[in-house]
């Protein structure tokens, strides 16, 4: 376990490296590196590119390639909790419905309240948007007594088109000049990164992330139902409850600058089951390594697919998560889970 953790941070640290380089001007994996030197430690090593190149790595490449690692790995660690506490393999925040609600407090700020509280408005309406579809979702749930892991999922999804209509509503009726600023956070991306606002999302992962981890043996225990875990002495309604608002958190967080990124939180934690098997104690951390990689790797891929645009991120992940549900649904009808 602790070799293959050094492993996936090496790897991590090489895909993100080869990341920053990549791009309509590619730059050589250690003049990257370099650059970071002589930002982080000024005078250790010689200048000898352009002012340009600088300012494309530290600028605009870096702080968009660590964004993406910070929320691939949020949304592994927060797609791996719901499938804990609901009992259900197939839950991810995309399919509750958590990253719409999440989506639509960052629309409600960007074009109707504005900027209030400073940089931290968006994050913060982006939680309480995804607070608010996660409860939703449970009334919806209780109020149609559907308690199976498979009527959660359509209670979700039912939820998530919902508050995508009034997401959609609210974009018709603001300030159309204003209105393509949002599409970023309907389709997902990692282009609008800064420095600035890294500080917020990457708090959320090492909060929530923390207690997750620490949380682990409930987890556990909560995979087996209800009744095992009360008798282990977990009080399952309230913890279930708790994790709920803790990866409602983690969505919002990074929803609020990422846009919505899709089955992320369902396809990592899956693919780290089959390695490692069902022990949230290694799942857990090897889901975010995993889904920041994976995050980074999509990147890379939106970014050479279609120069010199960038192909929505959100779009791509959809494509394979898609896919890979498709494929999970097979694999779990023929008995492989």
């Amino acid at each position: 376990m602790p070799a293959l953790i050094v492993g996936l941070i090496i790897l991590l640290a090489v895909t993100m490296s080869v990341a920053v380089g990549a791009g309509a001007v590619p730059i050589p994996v250690e003049t990257v590196w370099r650059i970071v030197a002589s930002r982080l430690m000024p005078g250790s090593v010689v200048v000898d590119w352009s002012a340009g190149r600088e300012a494309i790595v530290w600028e605009v490449r870096l702080p968009r390639i660590v964004l993406g690692a910070i929320v691939g790995a949020s949304l592994a660690v927060v797609g791996a909790a719901l499938q804990s506490v609901t009992r259900n393999p197939l839950a991810d925040p995309h399919l509750l419905g958590i990253s719409s609600g999440a989506a639509f407090g960052a629309i409600l700020v960007l074009l109707h309240t504005g900027m209030f509280l400073g940089l931290v408005t968006v994050p913060l309406f982006a939680f309480f948007g995804a607070l608010f579809a996660t409860g939703l979702v449970l009334a919806v749930s209780n109020l149609t007594r559907s308690q199976s892991a498979g009527r959660l999922v359509l209670a979700g999804v039912a939820v998530s088109f919902i508050i995508t209509a009034a997401g959609n509503l609210f974009i018709f009726l603001g300030d159309p000049r204003a209105a393509h600023t949002v599409v970023f956070w309907m389709l997902g991306g990692l282009g609008l990164a800064q420095w600035p606002q890294l500080p917020f999302p990457l708090a959320a992962l090492v909060l929530c992330g923390s207690y997750l981890v620490a949380r682990a043996r409930a987890l556990n225990a909560m995979t087996l139902g209800d009744e095992s875990a009360t008798t282990l002495g977990i009080p399952a309604g309230r913890f279930r409850l708790t994790v709920f608002v803790v990866c409602a958190l983690l969505t919002g967080s990074a929803v609020a600058f990422s846009g919505v990124i899709a089955f992320v939180g369902l396809m990592v934690p899956h693919i780290v089951r089959m390695g490692v098997g069902g022990d949230y104690r290694r799942v857990l951390p090897l889901s975010a390594l995993v889904g920041a990689i994976f995050l980074v790797l999509a990147d890379i891929a939106a970014r050479i697919l279609m120069p010199p645009q960038d192909m929505p991120i959100g779009v791509l992940t959809g494509i394979i998560g898609g896919l890979f549900f498709v494929g999970l649904l097979r694999w779990r009808k023929t008995g492989g889970e």
